[in-house]
């Protein structure tokens, strides 16, 4: 059978390389096997086919055929590395390691020899670890996750093979939440527990390097844990005062307040101070609905309230402030899908007497006067050097004295212009700061901030603190000199002079008073608020009954 050339077999071969030689025939060929790193050059030497010695006859016709044929060329007697700038010997593309290639030889009045070339590509560490997708992921952790589990994983692939070891990065901003058990596994385990409520984004780097490799190649994911809220807190009335227990946040329920007048019936709600009663799920990426209820108690039969609104409403009228002077209530809030989560608020009705008559000044208005000086405070003072004191009266109660009545100066109050004036509101002084009502009606001014020969127009109002209604009134006050005594009252021109020793000893006597004022002002300026409180505490005002 004659020998099929070289040009036959193109047919069948991916790549052909012939090549000529002389010398013992094919006989002198054998199978081959080798190895070659990856990425190597064009052209580099991959095998060197034995020589036979010189032989007389035809010449010896080479071929390389099969699939990994278009990998190598003959050279001569060598077999070397065919790859272009389009290609490279790279180990991770390769479908097999192992490239297997036939050597055929033909000579005439032979058959065929085919010869087996087995070439291992051997793998370089030239690729270094990365994570999956990219190198910042995110994962989702509920807060009610227990410690010790595993909470995510963090894989990163090695195109070389090599075995990779994770670590957790100290140096990343939450890295105290998280550890890594098995270093070869790429699961991060959770080392404390989370809290929705006081923070809800975490952020870890973790690393993965290689274990296996002289280089070390490393490959680092930055991981954003979003924490999601779970059902772990109750419900919660607002406002709500927190307070902090063995380092722990408590949110504290307030104390609902709320007034209704004796024999009368309200219509609609009742409004509670200091707002709504109302509450709302402690888990705040969960909002659960609320639901309301009053819990049994000696008066809860006379209320309704809104299970789904919380709103409170008076059924039933009460006969008698005297005998009932107050209602203690107490509201539950629970989550309707868990009732066993819920608060207890205590929200008080007081009972008022009927509120006949708002609080009245004796007079629409009061002519006052202050010298100026150099104290820091001063009172102001009427007619005949007297203090000047505001009382507004209330018929509703015993005297005319009502204790929730609070004073304030109107903003409406303004004064003369003059070039003093000017020069204290280019300043930025106002009237805030130059007069202060004190709680019993007293008036002070800062005799080192007026000048002489000013006039201020004061507007004083005197509000009930439960019922809201409110009186005022005008005081017209003039600055005078330092040393000028207040002018006499006009309604008294007709009366007789006072005597000079006489006159000299009220004057005395009201600088030994207004010496004492002052001194203790500033002590009653700390006790107003305390008087303030006191007040509102005393629960509901005693009015005196109608005839």
């Amino acid at each position: 059978m004659a020998a099929p050339s070289c040009p036959a077999l193109l047919a069948t071969c991916l790549a052909l390389l012939l090549a000529t030689a002389q010398g013992d025939g094919c006989s002198s060929f054998g199978n081959v096997f080798t190895e070659i790193a990856e990425n190597s050059a064009h052209g580099s030497l991959v095998a060197r086919l034995p020589a036979g010695g010189d032989m007389p006859g035809a010449p010896l016709q080479l071929c390389l055929i099969g699939y990994d044929a278009s990998w190598f060329y003959l050279d001569g007697r060598s077999l070397r590395l065919n790859v272009s700038n389009g290609r490279a010997l790279d180990h991770e593309e390769l479908e097999s390691p192992v490239l297997m290639v036939a050597l055929t030889c033909a000579e005439d009045g032979f058959s065929p020899v085919e010869y087996r070339i087995i070439v291992q590509v051997l793998n370089e560490n030239d690729n270094r670890p990365h994570f999956q997708g990219t190198s910042d992921l995110t994962h989702n952790v509920s807060e009610l996750a227990a410690v010790h589990s595993v909470v995510f994983s963090a894989q990163a692939e090695d195109a070389d093979g090599d075995t990779l070891m994770y670590v957790i990065d100290t140096a990343s901003p939450d890295a105290r939440f998280f550890r890594i058990d098995l270093p070869n596994s790429g699961k991060v385990v959770l080392a404390r527990a989370l809290d929705f409520e006081s923070q809800q984004q975490l952020e870890v780097v973790v690393t993965a390097v290689e274990m296996n490799t002289r280089e070390r190649f490393n490959a680092s994911a930055r991981v954003r844990v979003q924490v999601l809220d779970g059902d772990d807190q109750y419900p919660q009335f607002l406002p709500c005062a927190p307070r902090t227990h063995r380092g722990l946040t408590l949110c504290t329920s307030p104390v609902y307040t709320a007034n209704v007048t004796e024999g009368q019936l309200q219509r609609g709600p009742l409004s509670f101070s200091p707002g709504d009663v109302y509450a709302e799920d402690g888990d705040r990426g969960l909002r659960a609905a609320i639901t309301y209820s009053l819990l049994a108690g000696q008066e809860s039969s006379r209320f309704h309230i809104d299970n789904m609104t919380g709103a409170i409403t008076l059924l039933r009228a009460v006969e008698s402030s005297r005998r009932t002077p107050a209602i203690s209530l107490s509201v539950m809030a629970s989550q309707v899908n868990d009732v066993t989560k819920f608060a207890v608020a205590q929200a008080v009705v007081r009972v008022l007497a009927p509120n006949r008559h708002p609080p009245r000044f004796p007079r629409a208005s009061f002519r006052a006067f202050v010298p100026a000086g150099a104290r820091e405070a001063a009172l102001l003072l009427t007619y005949g050097g007297h203090v000047l004191a505001l009382r507004a009266r209330d018929p509703d109660f015993p005297q005319g004295v009502n204790p929730q009545v609070r004073y304030s100066l109107s903003s409406s109050t303004n004064h003369s212009h003059s070039q003093q004036q000017d020069q204290h509101r280019e300043q930025g002084q106002d009237h805030s700061q130059l007069f202060q009502v004190m709680p019993n009606g007293l008036v002070v001014a800062r005799a080192d901030l007026l000048q002489p020969a000013q006039h201020y127009r004061l507007q004083v109002l005197a509000r009930d603190e439960e019922s809201g209604e409110t009186s005022s009134t005008t005081v017209e006050l003039e600055v005078l000199w330092p040393g000028q005594a207040a002018p006499r009252d006009p309604s008294d021109a007709g009366a007789a002079p006072l005597h000079g020793g006489a006159l000299g000893g009220a004057l005395s006597a009201l600088l030994l008073v207004a010496a004492a004022v002052l001194f203790l002002l500033l002590r009653a300026m700390k006790r107003a608020a305390a008087a303030a409180r006191s007040g509102r505490a005393g629960g509901a005002r005693h009015r005196e009954a109608p005839q």
